[in-house]
Order: structure tokens, then sequence, then C-alpha cells
């Protein structure tokens, strides 16, 4: 798991000064590229090397409110892998106290050359080892 701290700036918040929930998706995508930059595939090595991996699917659970000038901590863990497909694993809480935010998960698939679904092992055996290992390691 990799954690990353976010400050929730004002231009986050709604007009009742709690953050407006679509900015938890833009926090995902923070804990996300962290985590693969900690695993040492950052996500332009994928651009670099022709994979895309748009999302496919997200499911977001909000438990208690985030306001202004809070700092959260983004929990971030791969959650499963097959060859076509990643889901990735969310919990957000605010770093003061640890009270659950939010919670979720987003699923991508593996784009290759011409932007066509492709295995993951065939287009980059390295990055499936890599993903495999950490996966099994519980990181």
């Amino acid at each position: 798991m990799v954690r990353t701290q976010v400050r929730v700036r004002y231009a986050d918040t709604d007009a009742m000064g709690v953050v407006y929930h679509a900015n938890y998706l833009i926090w995902f995508e923070v804990g996300r590229n962290e985590l693969m930059r900690a695993w040492g595939a950052p996500y332009a090595d994928f651009e670099r090397r022709g994979i895309l991996v748009p999302v496919t699917e997200a499911q977001v659970r909000w438990v208690h409110p985030a306001r202004y000038d809070d700092v959260l901590e983004v929990q971030t863990r791969m959650e499963r892998l097959t060859p076509a497909r990643v889901t990735f694993a969310y919990r957000i809480v605010r770093a003061e106290d640890g009270r659950l935010c939010c919670e979720g998960t987003t699923t991508h698939g593996f784009l290759g050359p011409g932007g066509r679904p492709a295995a993951l092992p065939k287009l980059a055996p390295d990055l499936w080892r890599l993903f495999n290992e950490r996966l099994q390691a519980g990181e």
C-alpha cells in the first residue's frame, strides 16, 4: 500500500464547505499514480511504450465529509490483476484523526498500439511480473 497526502483546497469544496464528491476520484488518481511511481513503473513509462490504461469502472462510497484545509491520506493498493484488467482499491482518511471519508475502487483495461484491448503479459512481460510480485507481496 502507498500512502499519499493531499490538502483540501478551497476550490475542492462546494457551497456547503464540503469537498465536492467528484474530487475524490481525482485523489484516487493521485494515489494510483504515486503507487505506480513507488513501484518503479510511472504512467509516463506506459505511454512511452504505447500502453494506455483507461478507467473502465469506478465504485465510490462516501462515509464522512472532508472540508477545506483538511489534510487527507490517500491509501492505495492493487486489489486484482488479470491479463486484460487491473483494479485498484482506495481509502481516503482524514490524517488528523484517521476518520474514513471515502473508499472505492477503479478498474482499468490495458490498451496496446492503436488503442485496441491487449493482454499485459504480451504488451509488457516485465510489468506483468512486477505487478504480480507486488500483488502477491500484499503491497
